[in-house]
């Protein structure tokens, strides 16, 4: 058996390790990205939509320690006033969505950035992307 004061050192030391390791990125798994895609000029989300929503929010609701975030785009079409709108709209539908899926809403923060992440004015910029963790 260990001596007494070894075992005291490590009842003290293990909580200090327990919360460094729960605060350091690479003890944690790398954030899980997961794109939502929309038609033109809507926020409704459909049957496929819903399947990747609830494959993210089963993900998170495994890894309770790591945020969720939900950042809504759009493509360049429309004026700007509407494509923040609209991407607001997106993501808010993402997060309540993932709400129902059984996320907790405190652990979702979500954001509209329209047009400001367009890859190439076409599906890909109509969508949502929801990153677990990072």
């Amino acid at each position: 058996m260990p001596p007494r004061s070894s075992l005291l050192r490590a009842a003290l030391l293990l909580p200090v390790a327990i919360s460094l390791a729960g605060c350091n990125t690479w003890w944690r798994q790398t954030p899980s990205d997961y794109p939502v895609f929309f038609t033109p000029g809507s926020a409704a989300l459909s049957e496929t939509a819903k399947a990747v929503i609830q494959v993210a929010a089963d993900y998170a609701k495994r890894h309770t320690r790591q945020d969720v975030v939900v950042n809504g785009y759009t493509d360049l079409s429309g004026d700007a006033a509407a494509n923040a709108t609209l991407s607001a709209a997106r993501a808010k539908a993402v997060t309540e969505q993932l709400v129902t899926d059984g996320v907790a809403a405190a652990r979702i923060h979500y954001n509209a950035n329209g047009p400001s992440d367009a890859l190439l004015s076409g599906q890909a910029d109509r969508r949502v992307d929801i990153t677990i963790g990072g």
